[in-house]
């Protein structure tokens, strides 16, 4: 026994020697975090072992913003003017505060929406990592992107990532029209069955109990600044917004808000986007489906015009593909709404979901399909294989998975698209349609009346911080 335990000990020492525990905030903020690739699941995003892309199609949120106005009206913009109105704070005796004696606030009104330069430093790398990714593929001729002024800069610095010299990349603008049906790049907004608040009481529910042991927490620091849940939101939120704008935030320190007080709040999101725009909704599925169904059609076309299809959306249509796709589902889709809503209960967390809004929509939060041309993958046919990949990882689809790797075969691709057809298909129907001339399916891509867009502008004056900006 003795002699076991003299083997046995070197093993256990090293277990807790090399054991550590690291925690990143910036990783579960939700629709706020920076973007980043969290690897789930850990498959690699190489081709399989004899495939190659030969096409794809990616859709990407738009990059790293100042804020969104909601969350700066709703929650930050309330908690700066408390703290500009407690002057009398001395902040500097007061522990995991005391960067707040000469804070200055990051965001102003005018700020809201705007693409921030770490958000134009993301796309644009972005744009070069697909040029590494995709060396086979034609450079792509057109970008498309939803008409507000986020999305179409974000699409702008991806070009500057992506072209070799000027002007060989047009961005192609899609408005984002209430009566589109589900022809454009923000169907949600023409879905009337679609309710941007959906979520919002729901999620309510838990971060007013995730807030109230900070709350007393921090009242206990701050005698006379009265915190409140919202408060605590709001500077939780800053911890996102001020990194994309600073480069870093204090806000973020686990000294201030303790690792469980993040993946609460990271709960708090997940619950509003299971609501919204994800499982809990009855309309997400819909509007998602058309994007999916446009992309895979092009891919299995015999010729298309490009190789690489890029689009850039809000944050609202990627979980509602990702609903469409059947990802990270928490439970079989063929169970009730009642089923699948429990598993997002509202007073505890299911810390074995795999619905994450951090996973699934960052900051330039992508999804992208691939066809992929297989030869010698040792066990499989020779021939054409399709995957999807969100955030660089690949994803199972559901009941297609007889390819390489993580990869389906055509006629499994097939088969799985009349079924998510079957379960989604019908915008108009499905999204209760009021007014004339909607339509069921994305065209953009092959409509001659969408056009050709325009080019980004000369490369001087976008390294200079001039023309288009």
């Amino acid at each position: 026994m003795a002699l076991l335990y003299t083997l046995l000990l070197p093993l256990a020492s090293a277990s807790a020697l090399y054991s550590s525990y690291n925690f990143n905030p910036l990783e579960h903020l939700g629709g706020v975090a920076p973007y980043f690739e969290p690897q789930d699941p850990p498959t690699s995003p190489a081709a399989p072992r004899g495939c190659t892309a030969v096409r794809a199609a990616y859709l990407s949120r738009h990059a790293a913003i100042y804020a969104n106005d909601y969350d700066y009206e709703e929650y930050i913009e309330p908690f700066i003017e408390k703290w500009k109105n407690h002057t009398g704070m001395d902040w500097t005796k007061i522990p995991a505060l005391n960067f707040l004696a000469d804070w200055s606030p990051p965001i102003s009104e005018a700020e809201l929406e705007i693409l921030t330069r770490v958000g134009k430093l993301e796309a644009t790398q972005l744009g070069v990592d697909l040029s590494f990714r995709y060396p086979n593929l034609r450079l792509p001729q057109r970008i498309w992107t939803s008409s507000a002024e986020r999305t179409a800069k974000s699409a702008q610095a991806l070009v500057r990532g992506f072209e070799l010299d000027d002007n060989m990349i047009n961005v192609v603008e899609i408005d984002e029209g209430k009566q589109s049906g589900a022809d454009s790049l923000t169907p949600y907004k023409s879905c009337p069955g679609y309710s941007s608040s959906a979520g919002s009481k729901q999620s309510r529910s838990y971060l007013e109990i995730f807030t109230k042991p900070i709350v007393a927490r921090l009242n206990a620091l701050a005698p006379g600044f009265d915190f409140e849940a919202d408060d605590v939101y709001g500077m939780m939120e800053l911890c996102g917004y001020e990194s994309v704008i600073r480069g870093s935030s204090r806000f973020c320190s686990l000294d201030l808000f303790s690792p469980d007080d993040w993946l609460a709040w990271e709960y708090t999101a997940d619950i509003m986007y299971h609501y919204n725009v994800g499982y809990g909704s009855n309309v997400a599925g819909a509007f998602g489906l058309p994007w999916l169904n446009a992309s895979a059609h092009l891919l299995m076309s015999a010729k298309t015009e490009q190789d690489l299809y890029v689009s850039f959306t809000h944050r609202e249509l990627p979980p509602a593909v990702i609903v469409a796709m059947g990802l990270f589902n928490n439970s079989d889709f063929g169970g009730t709404a009642d089923r699948i809503n429990n598993t997002m209960p509202l007073d505890r967390i299911n810390q074995r979901r795999a619905w994450k809004s951090s996973h699934i929509l960052p900051f330039l939060g992508n999804i992208a399909i691939e066809r992929l041309d297989c030869a010698d993958s040792y066990g499989f046919e020779d021939g054409e294989y399709y995957r999807v990949l969100v955030n660089s990882a690949p994803q199972e689809l559901p009941d297609c998975t007889d390819g390489p790797g993580t990869s389906c075969s055509r006629q499994g691709f097939e088969t799985y698209l009349k079924d998510r057809l079957a379960v989604f298909g019908g915008f108009s129907e499905r999204c209760g349609v009021d007014y004339d001339n909607s339509t069921d399916v994305l065209t953009i891509y092959t409509d001659p009346k969408v056009g050709n867009g325009t080019t980004v502008g000369k490369r001087s004056l976008w390294e200079n911080g001039r023309g288009h900006q």
